[in-house]
């Protein structure tokens, strides 16, 4: 008898390990997948679910001299969040909306530490096995990199 496997207590079911998902959403069809397979893990885990959207700011340019440019930007980021969002309301499921300013991977993994993320499910292409050096300077590629939670990418 393995002595360590008799040290394991024995429960009916173990508790979830993802109850808080993070969504990293650009708002455009290439998310679908992505939203489709959180949507799945939410119900099985029975998980909150938060989509995030990040507006990149344009470097060396001031807020002020954009702001009508960004507010127009985060109406329409809002409108199609809510889209994304009626996916999980239609299933029953609570979902957060949020919509942040800065650069994507950075705000993405920032947000994720902050909120104490479980797991990021985000969209990503497909790699050439025979070109792969082009693809790493993608967003899912350095968010799969830096961040402290496990992330699943969506192809």
């Amino acid at each position: 008898m393995n002595m360590r496997a008799s040290r394991i207590p024995k429960t009916r079911s173990s508790p979830s390990t993802f109850k808080r998902i993070l969504v990293p959403v650009d708002l455009t069809r290439k998310s679908k997948p992505a939203l489709e397979v959180a949507l799945k893990l939410a119900i099985q885990n029975d998980a909150l679910v938060t989509l995030l959207h990040v507006i990149e700011r344009v470097d060396h340019i001031t807020s002020k001299e954009m702001d009508v440019f960004y507010k127009k930007l985060e109406k329409k980021a809002r409108h199609r969040m809510n889209t994304c969002a009626k996916l999980f309301h239609d299933e029953g499921m609570k979902v957060d909306q949020m919509i942040t300013y800065g650069k994507r991977t950075r705000e993405i993994v920032k947000f994720a530490m902050n909120k104490k993320i479980d797991l990021i499910v985000l969209s990503s292409h497909r790699v050439d096995p025979d070109e792969p050096r082009p693809n790493f300077g993608t967003i899912s590629y350095a968010v799969g990199i830096l961040s402290q939670c496990p992330v699943l990418l969506v192809k």
